[in-house]
């Protein structure tokens, strides 16, 4: 997440240790295959969330700085994976080039077209950002900010929903599925695509966005909470769809003002349409926040996999609608 204010940087550093618990260990690329068992129980585990997790968090990777050789390594890792899953390059390829940043930067774009004549020209962006914050200070012989929960959790999440989706095809309306580069910089990756959707007059819905999902809530009532949730009726519509209490309200999002600090803000300034980040990192579940300790054996796998599993039923009732049910408050 892109740095929050100073107030909470000050909160996570009375709380934090930054002691690095362990090593991460790079798993190799697996062939997939996008012909997925419509009938697959659960469509996704920890297993297969672990693996996306710890290639993207691992130390080959160098804390995915934009700009580095270890983000050009994990944009190849899912432009081959959105190829696999039958996730098609939104333009002419998956890479998104960034204007706006000085070195060699790209978002990568897939898109899932919608099955429905009428209902395929409008659009529902799904995203997370996939950059972190790279080398950092030496704390107990380690300097690489691996970044599992910030953001190679969000990025796992929509690569699984991406999977899901392009295997199975059962949106009505088009799904974009984006992965932003240079978030850490200022949200400059989705400041960009942003501005080129809207130059190019895109019929654009709603944006949902996934930040922070690597471990999970306590003591809520609710699974993941959204940033803006007084902004819309995000959360009412997502409840009724996952037949739970699924999207709550957390205090210290409004009181923090996450809603302006991640991928979604550039979409609700230059669209106005509903545009929310889904999380659960509330700053007391996780002592890791821009440290070396992020780690991916920090992450609740069976956690991720549970709420990719309990997204996709939202997802498909909003993208299958006969109206726009998101509407901002």
């Amino acid at each position: 997440m892109k740095t929050i204010l100073y107030v909470v940087a000050a909160l996570l550093a009375v709380s934090c240790s930054s002691t690095k618990i362990g090593q991460t260990t790079t798993l190799g690329t697996k062939s997939e295959s996008s012909a997925i068992k419509k009938e697959e129980p659960g469509f996704t585990n920890a297993e297969r969330v672990g693996e996306i997790m710890n290639y993207l968090a691992s130390n080959d990777l160098k804390g995915r700085d934009s700009g580095s050789e270890g983000i050009e390594m994990a944009a190849k890792y899912i432009e081959n994976h959105f190829k696999s899953y039958g996730v098609k390059p939104y333009f002419e390829s998956y890479r998104d080039t960034l204007s706006n940043f000085k070195d060699a930067s790209y978002n990568i774009v897939g898109v899932v077209e919608g099955n429905d004549p009428a209902l395929k020209d409008e659009y529902i962006l799904i995203g997370a950002h996939y950059d972190h914050i790279g080398i950092v200070q030496m704390e107990n012989g380690d300097a690489i900010a691996n970044g599992a929960n910030d953001n190679a959790s969000g990025t796992t999440t929509v690569m699984e929903l991406a999977r899901y989706f392009g295997a199975q095809k059962t949106n009505k309306r088009s799904l974009i599925f984006a992965l932003f580069s240079a978030e850490e910089k200022g949200l400059l990756g989705s400041k960009h695509l942003a501005k080129k959707l809207k130059e190019e007059e895109l019929n654009l819905y709603a944006m949902l966005n996934f930040e922070m999902t690597g471990v999970p809530l306590q003591g809520k009532d609710y699974f993941v909470y959204i940033t803006g949730y007084d902004m819309s009726n995000l959360a009412e519509v997502s409840n009724k769809y996952a037949q739970e209490n699924l999207v709550g309200f957390l205090p210290t999002a409004k009181e923090y003002n996450l809603f302006q600090r991640s991928d979604n803000y550039p979409f609700h300034q230059e669209f106005g349409v509903p545009s929310h980040t889904f999380c659960t990192f509330d700053f007391t579940n996780f002592q890791h926040y821009h440290k070396v300790g992020d780690e991916a054996d920090l992450m609740d796998f069976g956690h991720m996999a549970t709420l990719v599993k309990k997204t996709i039923p939202v997802l498909e009732g909003i993208a299958n609608a006969p109206t726009q049910e998101i509407q901002k408050k």
